[in-house]
């Protein structure tokens, strides 16, 4: 998925809440704000996909604030106000189908800081309520039900992989093969494969791969090892978290069946799955 003009605003928006997030000085938050928008609009002329584009403008902004994980507090808070939430559902857990469980990943998907056009609920515990009962606005789950043999799961935010969690528990416990994909440094409030093997994650997949070989959102195809490249290639379904992966994964054609879990968080996504802003979306490609 290429660049929206109206992208430009958004990404501009991070980089000004990681500079107030790591207490930047109000002359030096300035001066990388005037030289992100030099390297933004360079960037937008190459015509390379928005994930490609955002992920060289975070990591611009990382090494000129200094700081290589500006999310970092945020990324334990939504873990924390993730696992209140599933403690308050524990009783009934073992209950929730195939579709509640997506259901319940999908608003952790909500757990996206930054997002000019998205702002994450002060009360999320009311929130998850709300939305649970609202229920997906595009629901695939039954025809992802007879995919599950070798899945592909690329995770996206903390906070969303604790209800990924809870996913991954099912699908093992159906017998399913699960190759987990989470990023390999820090970009925005990504989970990272250090931060899933403190989580224990792993001991529900039989491996896990990072999505590149630098801090970058979404997938990238020419980053990834021959194994992981297998592994996708073989899948009988790809698992793809939040917006970032379904902006990369949209580039490329021939990729087995791709369930896009996300919620809609901007209007150039929701506009191309023709759904309102801040729908919740479990779309299979085949």
């Amino acid at each position: 998925m290429c660049t929206d003009s109206r992208c430009h605003a958004c990404l501009l928006s991070r980089a000004i809440l990681e500079c107030e997030l790591t207490r930047t000085s109000p002359k030096k938050t300035a001066s990388i704000l005037q030289k992100s928008k030099e390297l933004l609009d360079f960037l937008l002329t190459t015509k390379r996909s928005h994930p490609v584009i955002a992920s060289e403008f975070y990591r611009f902004v990382h090494r000129s604030i200094g700081c290589d994980d500006p999310f970092s507090s945020f990324k334990l808070q939504s873990n924390e106000i993730a696992l209140n939430i599933i403690r308050k559902y524990a009783d009934h857990l073992s209950t929730w189908s195939f579709r509640d469980l997506v259901t319940a990943a999908v608003i952790g998907n909500a757990f996206d800081y930054g997002v000019k056009e998205h702002d994450v609920s002060d009360d999320f515990d009311s929130f998850f309520e709300e939305e649970w009962r609202s229920g997906l606005v595009i629901d695939d789950t039954d025809e992802m039900l007879p995919l599950l043999d070798r899945v592909v799961y690329l995770t996206d935010n903390s906070g969303e992989i604790i209800f990924d969690r809870e996913l991954i528990r099912y699908l093992k416990n159906q017998g399913s093969d699960i190759t987990l994909v989470a990023r390999k440094s820090p970009i925005l409030n990504d989970v990272t494969c250090d931060e899933i093997h403190a989580l224990e994650i792993v001991s529900f997949v039989h491996r896990i791969y990072p999505s590149s070989n630098t801090a970058e959102i979404g997938i990238r195809f020419d980053q990834i090892g021959a194994e992981l490249l297998q592994y996708i290639n073989n899948a009988t379904l790809i698992i793809s978290k939040g917006m970032a992966n379904y902006e990369s994964l949209r580039e490329f054609e021939g990729l087995p069946p791709v369930a896009y879990l996300l919620t809609a968080k901007c209007l150039p996504v929701a506009e191309e799955l023709s759904v309102l802003k801040g729908s919740k979306v479990a779309l299979l490609c085949l």
